[in-house]
């Protein structure tokens, strides 16, 4: 067997991710893809996607524009579901789950991170627990203990509001609203795209910082080969919706398939 990593049309060869040849969804994975296709108009945008993720990894889908990177991400909190197929989520169907539930259960971080702007930096990080019930001196330490995590001092930014931050600064709140309700699972769809690249590597170092220290499952979209290598444990690569390579940066760099090599070659 080839010991590349490589998968074709949907299938890894090597991974320990990957589910070939499977009948059911399997017992171990916090997430898994089975079968997964989805299309819109006849247009298909995944082709029978199967990968499991176990707990503790983050796993990058890398991919152009349109290769149905964020599609596949939206199947995890239940904005899409497959047209055919199923999504896993701590052992559950995605249908089979509450969808308030399970949105309220992942943390999810986007490139426009999001905030509320009626609202104080508190009063956002602190939304989902409140949500969820926690009482309020739980919630006031678990944002304080938050803001500290991603590097913005509690006294100075409680209780300002978005408009008053720079794009890093709300990008990193925006992570701390993603971890407050303490999730199993944590969703990133190109959350630092739009910054400049000294802040964007100075959050990339907090990401890997963070990923280390909580040893969450997270899924992370980009189109940047370079962060894909440098943040994840694994590197789904999509190409037209198929997955092409599914392994471990250290070996993503050796992989042979013409889009894997599409992106190398921007390095």
């Amino acid at each position: 067997m080839d010991r590349s990593g490589l998968a074709v049309r949907g299938k890894s060869l090597d991974s320990a991710l990957s589910v070939e040849d499977a009948n059911s969804p399997s017992g171990s994975a916090t997430l898994e893809f089975y079968q997964v296709s989805y299309s819109i108009g006849g247009n298909l945008i995944l082709d029978n996607l199967n990968f499991r993720i176990l707990p503790g990894r983050t796993l990058i889908l890398l991919g152009r524009s349109g290769s149905g990177k964020t599609t596949a991400l939206k199947m995890l909190n239940g904005l899409l579901f497959p047209t055919s197929g199923s999504v896993w989520v701590e052992h559950r169907a995605t249908t089979d789950w509450d969808l308030i539930e399970l949105r309220r259960s992942i943390g999810y971080v986007i490139q426009e991170v999001g905030l509320f702007p009626h609202f104080t930096i508190r009063e956002n990080i602190g939304l989902v627990p409140r949500l969820k019930g926690w009482p309020p001196q739980r919630i006031t330490a678990r944002v304080a203990e938050l803001l500290d995590q991603v590097g913005l001092e509690p006294t100075q930014f409680l209780d300002r509001y978005p408009r008053q931050l720079s794009g890093g600064q709300r990008q990193r709140v925006g992570v701390a609203r993603a971890l407050a309700a303490e999730p199993k699972l944590l969703l990133f769809d190109e959350p630092f795209g739009a910054l400049d690249p000294v802040t964007r590597v100075e959050l990339q170092d907090q990401f890997i910082a963070l990923r280390d220290r909580l040893r969450k499952t997270s899924i992370f979209v980009t189109h940047d080969v370079r962060e894909a290598l440098r943040l994840g444990t694994e590197i789904a690569l999509l190409c037209r919706g198929k997955l092409e390579v599914l392994t471990t940066p250290a070996e993503f760099v050796k992989s042979s398939g013409p889009e894997a090599c599409a992106f190398m070659s921007t390095l």
